[in-house]
């Protein structure tokens, strides 16, 4: 996942998270407010209703002409009298009352309010559940009930307090038993909800639709915003790193940077190229001296090599010259002394046919022959005389095979001359194996001598590189086998065994075989 969608969606979920509690407690307040406000209004009804009441008592009631609807009460004492005029009057008292004007209301679909008691005289003012709670919680000291009740999913909150005993009321309730002061019963008030509960849930309904148009707004302009001012810098960064040092960077890369976090960056990157770029230049110019002080120790080695080379047989040479000059009439001298000079310039040009060998690019004979034998009669020609060294050979290419075979030959020579001239005159063994695997020829020959020392071995192919004394080798012949090799297309490799002594491993591609396949 990457970083911005990353950052975007924590910024989200802490919008969210931030819009879920004020949107918790927003309802919350909501609620507590029209209930409230509700509860207000109840107390005001509860309060007009109890002065109303209050004034038909001190008016000792209300008396209605009787007709079809207004009945008498037939629980009060002396519900009906007859006026002057012969109409029937009905009384009705502040139960009564409070009972139709509560008929009343609810035609209107406003509050309703109605009197009770535990002790009711009427049975129409029986009390339902809350209001039997509230009755004995009134007897226990509370001062007022409140809840709210869905009913048929509807809400409505009931409010409720207690009515007592004063003088007027001693008339009727005087016989139940009640003294001045006491808790006659209560009067429940109730107020409609259902509209205080839709504007609550379209309150709710708005503020969730600007929650989720405001972390809309936020994620996009915050994805604007981190696209332009973080991620398209990163990739413009990384891209140049990535370019970098095939590519050379911007002139104007470390110029008009923002002086942010990423402005550092950037600039700390170009410091950082800059410094490689002289490290690099540093490295160049080194490896270009160590390079210059490399070939003027080849060359010096090949100098060295050369003279000694030449100038052994040319000491001899001038020596005979001198004595020949000395003895004139002695012919059988000089006989003896011309074979010499021949001897002489045979040697000179021998090491410089091998130095020419080195470097020359000519293609090899390729022809068909047979490795096994040529390899037998390399190391038979080498090691004549030789009755201390043990041959292991191990061949297992008999057939002919089309390859350099005259330059193979020159590299066994070579190879098992060094082998010979390294075991000295104590008793040694020569391991030669070879076969053919994948397309390719693998020979290699062991010996049981010192071995090469370590810091000798990057060096042993360089040209008159040599670790024998002075005369007993020109350094050429492992020099040529390296050249030889690589003409053929193949490689040469050495190294010390464990047991003692070196071992020379060569693998050269063919591609005519007449045989079969073995395994190196």
């Amino acid at each position: 996942m990457q970083l911005k969608t990353k950052f975007i969606l924590l910024i989200a979920f802490v919008i969210s998270l931030s819009y879920g509690v004020t949107f918790y407690r927003t309802s919350s307040f909501q609620h507590q407010l029209v209930v409230e406000q509700a509860t207000r209004q109840a107390k005001m009804l509860f309060n007009q209703i109890r002065l109303t009441r209050q004034w038909i008592s001190d008016h000792n009631g209300l008396f209605l002409i009787k007709s079809p609807g207004v009945e008498a009460n037939p629980f009060l004492p002396e519900g009906q009298v007859r006026d002057t005029e012969g109409n029937w009057l009905v009384k009705r008292n502040p139960a009564m009352v409070t009972r139709e004007l509560s008929a009343y209301a609810a035609r209107e679909g406003m509050g309703q309010f109605n009197v009770t008691s535990l002790q009711p005289m009427n049975p129409d003012n029986a009390p339902d559940d809350f209001e039997r709670r509230s009755l004995i919680k009134f007897s226990e000291g509370t001062q007022e009930s409140i809840e709210i009740e869905q009913v048929e999913g509807n809400y409505r909150l009931r409010y409720m307090a207690p009515l007592t005993v004063d003088t007027n009321c001693l008339s009727c309730h005087g016989k139940q038993g009640y003294t001045l002061g006491d808790i006659r019963g209560g009067m429940n008030v109730t107020i409609p909800m259902d509209w205080a509960y839709a504007e609550i849930k379209a309150n709710n309904m708005l503020l969730l639709w600007i929650a989720l148009i405001s972390i809309i707004g936020v994620s996009i302009t915050l994805y604007i915003v981190f696209n332009l001012l973080v991620t398209k810098r990163i990739k413009y960064l990384a891209d140049t790193m990535n370019r970098y040092p095939n590519t050379p960077l911007p002139k104007d890369f470390s110029e008009h940077q923002h002086e942010d976090e990423i402005g550092f960056l950037n600039q700390h990157f170009h410091k950082l190229c800059q410094r490689l770029e002289s490290s690099q230049h540093e490295l160049d110019e080194t490896r270009k001296q160590v390079f210059q002080n490399e070939k003027q120790a080849a060359l010096g080695r090949l100098v060295s090599g050369i003279s000694h080379e030449i100038n052994n047989p040319l000491g001899g040479m001038q020596n005979c010259v001198q004595t020949m000059q000395r003895h004139m009439d002695e012919p059988e001298l000089q006989k003896r002394y011309l074979s010499l000079l021949a001897q002489g310039i045979d040697k000179i040009k021998g090491t410089v046919q091998q130095l020419l060998n080195i470097g020359r690019k000519e293609p090899l004979e390729i022809k068909p022959g047979n490795i096994d034998q040529t390899i037998r009669d390399c190391l038979e020609l080498t090691c004549v005389g030789r009755k201390n060294i043990h041959l292991d050979l191990q061949l297992n290419v008999p057939h002919p095979v089309v390859t350099g075979i005259e330059a193979l030959r020159q590299i066994i020579i070579n190879l098992a001359g060094n082998a010979v001239q390294a075991m000295g005159t104590e008793s040694g063994h020569i391991k030669v194996t070879s076969c053919i695997y994948q397309q390719s020829l693998y020979i290699s020959l062991c010996d049981s001598g010192p071995g090469i020392p370590d810091e000798h071995i990057d060096h042993i192919f360089e040209p008159f590189f040599t670790t024998k004394e002075v005369g007993e080798g020109t350094g050429l012949g492992l020099s040529i086998s390296h050249s030889l090799v690589e003409q053929l297309g193949g490689t040469i490799s050495v190294k010390n065994r464990s047991e003692g002594g070196a071992c020379f491993t060569l693998s050269i591609p063919i591609k005519d075989i007449d045989g079969t396949e073995g395994k190196p």
